[in-house]
């Protein structure tokens, strides 16, 4: 099953590039789409967002800074049903 994630991230955000290169590490056990929204394009997702970036949302799981590798691999089992 190929997951669709979405990350709610800026440019520049060394965090974000960080949770990006994770998520492709773990691309081939959790097959996933990703989707980028950059916060800086709409007055309100920034205003959500704005301190709290990178976002990640997988499934029903959203994880915001700090993410931590295992707490990515959590969201990944749970919304793959692993």
């Amino acid at each position: 099953m190929l997951l669709s994630i979405t990350l709610f991230t800026k440019d520049p955000c060394p965090l974000c590039d960080i949770v990006k290169d994770q998520c492709a590490a773990l691309a081939e056990t959790y097959p996933h789409t990703l989707h980028e929204v950059d916060i800086t394009q709409d007055h309100d997702t920034f205003a959500k967002y704005r301190f709290i970036i990178p976002v990640l949302h997988i499934g029903e799981v959203a994880l915001k800074a700090p993410i931590h590798r295992v707490d990515l691999i959590r969201a990944f089992q749970k919304a793959s049903g692993h």
